[in-house]
């Protein structure tokens, strides 16, 4: 049966109801057991408390802290460097993924490229982020599939020349491989189904900080090639971060590409 987490009332209490992070801590000094983000602090951890899937979390949690942040980005920034970086027990999602790879499309055909072997935020054709190239692949088969495009032509299996791939004669293949449709048509055709799922490169030219305001609270959020920096309160400490991105960071992306993009936010380079 659930029971009410009465030794957490006083922790709900103090708790703002403004944006930011909350941490769920247990006995380990090193391992925090939750890691979330809210618009609202307060009323995000109260869901938790009246979740009876949640008991075990809530029965091993012996104190919330929070971060307070300006708004949504910074607790969407926080949150991730921290679950990273802390590996909280009941978080599933927002790890590393060691194979970061892209599909990099060139006239030559399709290639799996490897974050660790490209600066993927000044790389231009580059669709897609995959946690491994088994996940590109199929990604790759997913557009053949819905494009009518050629197996052969992208790479996905062997042609013998002179030969029709097998899925032409399925009609599930639109004939590049034996000159029913050029090249250049099966190509153009390919970069228009995958355009949604291009990389963009990074638009400026270093390091920038993002204004974020709430009624209480201005922060600047440091970014250079989509690598989240840090967070500080004032554009003098902003200049002073020195910290570099030393890979590309998918969450990070995923995280700051539309906002930084839909010119909502005040942005000062600086570099």
């Amino acid at each position: 049966m659930y029971k009410y987490p009465e030794h957490l009332k006083n922790e709900l209490a103090a708790l703002p109801s403004r944006p930011g992070v909350y941490i769920f801590h247990g006995t380990s000094k090193t391992m925090p057991l939750y890691i979330g983000k809210s618009v609202n602090i307060r009323s995000r951890v109260m869901s938790h408390f009246r979740n009876k899937n949640e008991a075990k979390l809530l029965h091993l949690t012996t104190h919330i802290e929070y971060i307070e942040m300006a708004g949504e980005l910074g607790a969407l920034l926080i949150e991730a460097q921290l679950i990273k970086a802390q590996k909280p027990l009941f978080n599933k999602r927002l790890r590393h993924a060691k194979q970061l790879c892209s599909l990099s499309l060139k006239h030559s055909g399709v290639e799996v490229v490897y974050a660790g072997d490209r600066g993927f935020w000044h790389e231009d054709q580059l669709f897609g982020l995959f946690p491994n190239k088994s996940s590109a692949l199929d990604a790759l088969r997913a557009v053949a599939d819905q494009q009518r495009l050629c197996y052969g032509v992208l790479g996905l299996e062997r042609l013998v020349q002179g030969r029709s791939c097998f899925r032409y004669a399925l009609k599930r293949c639109a004939g590049a491989c034996c000159g029913k449709e050029s090249l250049e048509e099966h190509q153009l055709r390919l970069m228009q189904a995958m355009e949604s799922m291009r990389v963009q490169c990074w638009p400026y030219d270093g390091k920038v900080a993002v204004e974020e305001s709430s009624e209480t609270l201005t922060q600047y959020h440091i970014i250079n090639n989509w690598f989240y920096l840090g967070t500080v309160g004032s554009l003098q400490e902003a200049k002073s971060i020195n910290t570099t991105a030393d890979c590309f960071d998918r969450d990070g992306y995923k995280i700051l590409c539309k906002p930084l993009l839909s010119g909502k936010f005040n942005i000062i380079a600086l570099e």
